[in-house]
C-alpha cells in the first residue's frame, strides 16, 4: 500500500493537499506526448502522478513517466508550479484533494513507449496545432504555458 492509500485509511475522503508532477515530453519533430487516460475517463493528459514519501518532485516526474510510458527521462526543465482553488479535485471514489503540481518539460528520453493498461488507453505524439479537444483542464493549462513560454527553445532546427 502506498503513502496516499495509507493516509486515506486514516482520513477517509476528507480534503488533503497532495503534491504531483507532470511532464511535457517533446519528440524530435516537435510533437508533444499525450496519454489517453482511463481516469478521468477518456480524456487526454500528460504523463505524471503523485509524490510518494521521500521523493523529490523530479524523482516523482521521472518515476511516473517510467511507470506509465516505459520512457526514461534524462533532463527536466521546470515550466511552472500550479496550486490553489482551481486545483481542487474530487476523485470518482469521493476522495477530495487540492493538488500542487510541478510541471516539467523534456526532450531527452530513451526507451520504448509502452502502455500501462491500469492507467492508460493509449499514447500519441500530437502536433501543437492538432491537440485533442478532450483534455484534462489543468493539463491543457500546462501545455498552453509550455507552448507560449518554452516551445520555441526546443523546436528542431
Amino acid at each position: 500500500m502506498g503513502y496516499i492509500e495509507e493516509l486515506r485509511t486514516i482520513v477517509g475522503h476528507r480534503p488533503l493537499i497532495l503534491v504531483g508532477a507532470v511532464v511535457v515530453i517533446v519528440d524530435e519533430d516537435g510533437r508533444l506526448l499525450l496519454e489517453e487516460r482511463k481516469f478521468p475517463k477518456d480524456l487526454w493528459g500528460l504523463p505524471g502522478g503523485l509524490m510518494e514519501l521521500g521523493e523529490s518532485t523530479e524523482g516523482t516526474a521521472k518515476r511516473e513517466v517510467m511507470e506509465e510510458t516505459g520512457l526514461a527521462i534524462e533532463e527536466l526543465n521546470l515550466i511552472n508550479v500550479y496550486s490553489g482553488p482551481k486545483h481542487f479535485v474530487v476523485a470518482e471514489n469521493g476522495d477530495e484533494f487540492y493538488v500542487v503540481t510541478l510541471a516539467y518539460y523534456s526532450t531527452e528520453y530513451s526507451g520504448e513507449l509502452t502502455v500501462d493498461k491500469k492507467e492508460s488507453l493509449s499514447f500519441k505524439f500530437f502536433s501543437p496545432d492538432d491537440l485533442p479537444e478532450k483534455m484534462v483542464g489543468s493539463h491543457r493549462t500546462v501545455v498552453e504555458e509550455f507552448l507560449d513560454k518554452h516551445y520555441s527553445s526546443v523546436l528542431p532546427e
